[in-house]
C-alpha cells in the first residue's frame, strides 16, 4: 500500500456535479445479495458520507420501494451532504420477477413522484431510466424527464446500459450526465464504441459491477436469495474456469501490498477520470476496504501487467443470463 495521499474530486462528465471518486451503490442493502440489517446499512451510509462520499445510488424498483425508504431514513438529518442517483423504470411482479420497463413520459413523472416521496426529498440530483423502454421513443422519455428538470424536481439526466446511437438521441434532447454501465477488469466491451462516444460528447461514466458482483474479490453466492447463482459467470464449470483468474488477481495484489478488490477498485480509478466506480459495500468492513483502494497508485507499467494477467477474453460467462443480456441496448 501506498503513503496516504489527498483525494480528487471528480466531475461527473461536463454538466454533471463534481464528487468523491466514488459512489456507493446500494443495492445490495435491499437483499439482492442475501439478508441484509437496516440499521447496518444505515450506518454504512453514514460512514460513507463522513469519509467524504457523497454520491448514493438507487433504483425505485430496488426491494420494490425498499431501498429509497432506507435511504430517506439515512438521510433524514443530513441531506445536504449527498446527492442522489435514482434509476427508474423497472417493472416488478408481487414476488419479485421482472415484468419489463416502462418510458412512457407520463410514468416517468409518476416514478418521480413516488421515489420523491419514499426518499423525503424535495429533489433527485441525476434520474435516469433503468433499462431501454424498446416501445417508447428515448426522445419522449427524455424530454419528460426535462420537463421534471425545469420544474426542479430533478437536478441532471443520466442514462443506463444503452447503446451508442441511444446515447446520441437522448443528448440531443439535454444534456446526459452520465452513462451508468458495467465496466470492470473483466467487462470492457464499452472501451471499444461507447466510451469514445462519451468522451465526444461530454458525458461521464458511473461504473457498476466493478467487482463482477464480488467474483474479483472470491465471494460467491450462498444465500438461497442472492441473485448471483443465476449467473452465469458464478454458475458450474465457468466459476472453474474463472478462478485461476481470480488466483492471479490475489498474487498481484498481494505484490502491492492490497486486497484484490482494492486492486480492481483502482485499476477502473486510474483508466479514466472521468469514471466513477459504484461500490457496493453493505457493510462497514466493506466500506473500509474500498475507501482504501483511493489511496492505491497504479502505474501505466502496472496497468499493462494487470490487464495481461488477467485478460476480458478469458472469462467465462457474460455478465447476465441469456435473456437478459438480449434486453440491454448496449450490447447491440
Amino acid at each position: 500500500m501506498t503513503t496516504e495521499r489527498s483525494i480528487e474530486p471528480r466531475q461527473l462528465g461536463a454538466t454533471g456535479p463534481t464528487v468523491f471518486p466514488f459512489a456507493l451503490g446500494c443495492m445490495g442493502m435491499s437483499g439482492m445479495y442475501g439478508a441484509t440489517n437496516d440499521d447496518e446499512s444505515i450506518g454504512t451510509i453514514h460512514a460513507a458520507l463522513d469519509n467524504g462520499v457523497d454520491l448514493l445510488d438507487t433504483g425505485d424498483f430496488y426491494g420494490c420501494g425498499h431501498n429509497e425508504m432506507l435511504i430517506g431514513r439515512a438521510l433524514k438529518d443530513r441531506r445536504d451532504r449527498a446527492m442522489l442517483s435514482v434509476k427508474f423504470g423497472a417493472l416488478r411482479s408481487p414476488e419479485g420477477g421482472w415484468i419489463g420497463v416502462d418510458g412512457r413520459p407520463n410514468s416517468v413523472k409518476n416514478f418521480a413522484a413516488y421515489s420523491l416521496t419514499r426518499l423525503g426529498v424535495d429533489h433527485i440530483d441525476i434520474y435516469r431510466l433503468a433499462r431501454l423502454d424498446p416501445q417508447v421513443p428515448i426522445e419522449e422519455t427524455i424530454g419528460a424527464i426535462a420537463d421534471l428538470v425545469k420544474a426542479g424536481y430533478v437536478r441532471h439526466i443520466g442514462l443506463s446500459e444503452v447503446g451508442v446511437d441511444t446515447i446520441r438521441r437522448a443528448h440531443s434532447v439535454h444534456p446526459i450526465c452520465d452513462l451508468q454501465i458495467e465496466y470492470s477488469l473483466i467487462s470492457r466491451d464499452p472501451e471499444t464504441a461507447i466510451f469514445p462516444v462519451l468522451d465526444e460528447l461530454g458525458i461521464g461514466v458511473t461504473a457498476y459491477g466493478v467487482l463482477s458482483r464480488g467474483l474479483l474479490s472470491g465471494s460467491a453466492p450462498t444465500a438461497p436469495n442472492d441473485f448471483r447463482a443465476h449467473l452465469p459467470r458464478f454458475s458450474g464449470e465457468n466459476l472453474t474456469k474463472n478462478q485461476p483468474l481470480i488466483d492471479e488477481l490475489k498474487k498481484i495484489a498481494a505484490e502491492k501490498g492490497a486486497t484484490p478488490s482494492q486492486i480492481a477498485i483502482a485499476w477502473v480509478l486510474a483508466k479514466n477520470p472521468k469514471i466513477i466506480p459504484l461500490i457496493g459495500a453493505r457493510k462497514l468492513s466493506q466500506l473500509s476496504e474500498s475507501l482504501a483502494a483511493v489511496q492505491v497508485r497504479l502505474s501505466t507499467e502496472e496497468l499493462t501487467h494487470i490487464e495481461d494477467a488477467i485478460p476480458a477474453t478469458a472469462i467465462a460467462g457474460t455478465r447476465y443470463s441469456e435473456d437478459q443480456m438480449q434486453m440491454l441496448d448496449s450490447e447491440r
